[in-house]
Formats: C-alpha cells, sequence, structure tokens
C-alpha cells in the first residue's frame, strides 16, 4: 500500500475511533474520496488494534484493575477490580456474538456510502438528544448490571458502519443518566475487548495469509493510528469535562448531509 494512503487512514482511524463519530464510516469513505482502492477490512482491524494499544496505556490504571479483578475472580473474590472486569465483560458479550453471527454481512454488503450518510445522522441526532436530556448524575463505579448488558446490546449497532462504536456506547449511557466523562470512560474501557477479539481474529487470518508486505502495512499503520489515537483520547477527554458533545454532534450532521449530497447532486 502507498505509504500516504495508509499514513492518511491512520491518522483518521487514530483521531476518529474513540470520537463519537465513527472511524469505521471514515475508514470506507476515504478511499473513495482519494480515488484510492478500499484497503479492507484486515488493514481496518490493524488500525483498530493500534488505536487498541492508545486507550490502554492512556487509561492504563483502569486496564490495571481490571486485569487484577481476574485475579480476585480466579482467587474467589468480588472486589471493585473484579466488579469492573464483570460489567465490562457483560457489555461484550452481545458484540461478539453479533460480530460471529453477522461478520461476513457487514463485510460484503455494509460499506455503501449511502447507507453511511443515514447512519451518521440519525446515529449524531440520538447522540445529541441523550446528551441533551440525560440526567448526567451517574458513575461508572455504581453502574448495575442491566445497565452495563443495556449498552452492550447497543454496541451491537455498531457493527453497522456510520453508527460509531463510541457513539452509541456513550449514547446509551447518557440515555441511562451518567456522566459524559464517565459515559466516554466506560464506552472507552469497552474497546479493549471487543478491539482484541477482532484483532486476535483477523490477526491471525493475516498471518495465514504469508502476505509480508500486507502485514507489513498492518504493524506500520497500527504504530501510526496508536499515536493518532492517544492525542485523540486526552482531547475528547479534556473537552468533556467543560462541555457537551454538541460539536461532535454538528460534524455527524455535516458529513452525512454533504454525503447526501455529494452521491446524489
Amino acid at each position: 500500500m502507498d505509504l500516504i494512503q495508509l499514513l492518511v487512514l491512520a491518522l483518521v482511524q487514530g483521531i476518529t475511533e474513540f470520537l463519537p463519530i465513527s472511524s469505521s464510516a471514515h475508514l470506507i469513505l476515504i478511499p473513495h474520496l482519494f480515488g484510492w482502492q478500499d484497503q479492507g477490512l484486515m488493514i481496518d482491524v490493524a488500525l483498530h488494534v493500534g488505536t487498541l494499544g492508545a486507550v490502554v496505556t492512556y487509561f492504563w490504571r483502569e486496564t490495571l484493575r481490571m486485569a487484577g479483578g481476574g485475579g480476585s475472580l480466579l482467587r474467589g473474590r468480588y472486589d471493585g477490580p473484579a466488579r469492573l472486569l464483570l460489567l465490562v465483560i457483560i457489555a461484550t458479550l452481545p458484540v461478539i456474538v453479533a460480530g460471529f453471527a453477522f461478520r461476513e454481512m457487514v463485510s460484503l454488503h455494509l460499506r455503501s456510502a449511502t447507507l453511511i450518510a443515514g447512519t451518521t445522522i440519525v446515529f449524531g441526532l440520538l447522540l445529541y438528544a441523550g446528551d441533551r436530556w440525560g440526567r448526567r448524575t451517574e458513575i461508572m463505579e455504581a453502574m448495575t448490571w442491566r445497565h452495563a448488558l443495556l449498552i452492550g446490546l447497543a454496541q451491537c449497532l455498531a457493527l453497522v458502519p456510520g453508527t460509531s462504536r463510541a457513539g452509541i456506547t456513550m449514547t446509551a449511557a447518557l440515555f441511562l443518566g451518567y456522566q459524559r466523562t464517565e459515559a466516554a470512560r466506560f464506552s472507552l474501557l469497552l474497546s479493549i475487548p471487543t478491539t482484541a477479539a477482532a484483532g486476535f481474529l483477523i490477526g491471525w487470518e493475516l498471518w495465514q495469509t504469508g502476505d509480508f508486505a500486507l502485514q507489513g502495512d498492518a504493524l506500520l499503520g497500527a504504530a501510526f493510528a496508536f499515536v493518532a489515537a492517544w492525542l485523540a483520547i486526552g482531547a475528547m477527554m479534556a473537552w468533556l469535562r467543560r462541555s457537551s458533545f454538541t460539536p461532535f454532534v454538528i460534524y455527524r450532521l455535516l458529513l452525512g448531509i454533504g454525503l447526501l449530497l455529494w452521491l446524489y447532486l
């Protein structure tokens, strides 16, 4: 793959992965806009793995707590870290099941610009509604199993490009009454097992191809995406401590409308 194309894709993925604006949609649209060949699902997932490294290192305390929670569960203890780990597992199981069930359909039939335009607008409006009318009183440490499951079920919608995994999980958390930063924090932690599972599956397939050029592109793209994502996470969390999701909603609406005009005018 051309280095410029790989760099652009990695930067776009890194910047958009944890913002509620759908990184998958951007990865699909970039080749259309620049006249490039679609990079395919393997490169997409490799870039996601790069951003996984960013969230693990940015939220290293929470990551260590979850790792400690695994040890607590193995020893038969139910403490704070164990509870956090179980909440993440409960919220992750639905999308893993849905991902295995619908992976082929998503990779082959759900990458059209028209679909992305529609989902970008619809789920942008839902994000605004959750941000506008959510109570914003709950914190992640008080999350119930029911709330975790509801957020996990909402995350299944992110299999449709344009929905945004971060966006739909934050939207669900906002509707359930969580504070903006808490909704974002839980959403980002949810990306760890989901992306790790997808990365393992695609990584195994990538290894079996024996295509060293493709493997090299995947590693380089993941490294670029890691740096961009780490900076984007810090910027978003700083913004949400003092303001709302409205700029992201406006961006989604402009992107969706712009795509429709580009496609049909």
